[in-house]
């Protein structure tokens, strides 16, 4: 998991050169989202004081941008078209996200998508049915305790954007990645696991679309891949880190 940085920079600008420093963001945007060091970055004006700007940029960390990024070409690129208003900065400074994040209303979390909490302990009910009489995942999981499922249940949940009784009960990321340490998990394993859990959220009755699906399939993905790579040989337990919210990613729900 990148514990990204995100830099904040606030502008004072006289409306009357305010086109102009728009113009000018706009070309220095090119090299900025060519940096390897940029993960996103947007620009706002004030709605109440036309005159306020805040450039917000994610960093891959607060070191790359400043000995990468400002050492790049891309920088120079950047910083000769925005030169002129750096007299008008009121703020520039680095921020680290905290666990405090998420959605509004407006966008259903995953979670609720899907159908809450009955619906996550229906998937994992069926599919540990399910791999429990596969004869390539079964022996990884052999003395399977029988509060298995609704542990990962609770996990899903959270990570869906549920409630966080994974974390008050069992721990964070950290606490899951540890239950997969030693364990030599393969790829076949890994894939057998992925397509195993696509077929449980087909009987456990878990929505179809497109988007839902693929924000779904994306984090059983990137989950599974990790838990390969913790469970080989040379893995060692990650410091201390919540539970990972997933979100809808590019595509958000569709609504005809």
């Amino acid at each position: 998991m990148t514990a990204h940085t995100v830099e904040y920079i606030r502008y004072r600008i006289p409306s009357e050169r305010s086109a102009e420093f728009l113009s000018a963001y706009t070309r220095a945007a090119v090299p900025l989202a060519a940096a390897p060091q940029c993960v996103d970055y947007e620009l706002s004006r004030c709605e109440e004081d036309f005159e306020h700007f805040i450039l917000r940029i994610t960093w891959t960390s607060t070191k790359d941008h400043l000995e990468g990024f400002r050492a790049s070409e891309h920088f120079r690129d950047f910083f000769a078209e925005i030169r002129p208003y750096v007299e008008n900065i009121e703020e520039m400074r680095h921020y680290t996200p905290s666990a405090v994040r998420g959605t509004g209303a407006s966008t259903p979390t995953l979670y609720t998508w899907a159908g809450g909490e009955e619906t996550f302990g229906r998937l994992t009910e069926i599919f540990y049915e399910k791999v429990l009489g596969d004869d390539l995942l079964a022996p990884l999981f052999a003395d399977l305790p029988q509060e298995h499922a609704l542990h990962v249940a609770q996990w899903l949940g959270e990570v869906f954007g549920g409630p966080a009784a994974y974390s008050q009960e069992h721990g964070g990321h950290t606490h899951m990645v540890g239950k997969h340490l030693g364990k030599s998990i393969t790829e076949p394993q890994r894939r057998r696991w992925v397509n195993l859990m696509q077929d449980a959220a087909d009987d456990a009755g878990l929505p179809t679309d497109a988007e839902f699906r693929s924000a779904f399939l994306a984090y059983v993905e990137w989950g599974t891949r990790l838990a390969v790579y913790f469970s080989g040989p040379e893995a060692s337990r990650p410091a201390e880190q919540p539970v990972p919210l997933w979100n809808w990613g590019a595509a958000p729900p569709y609504r005809p």
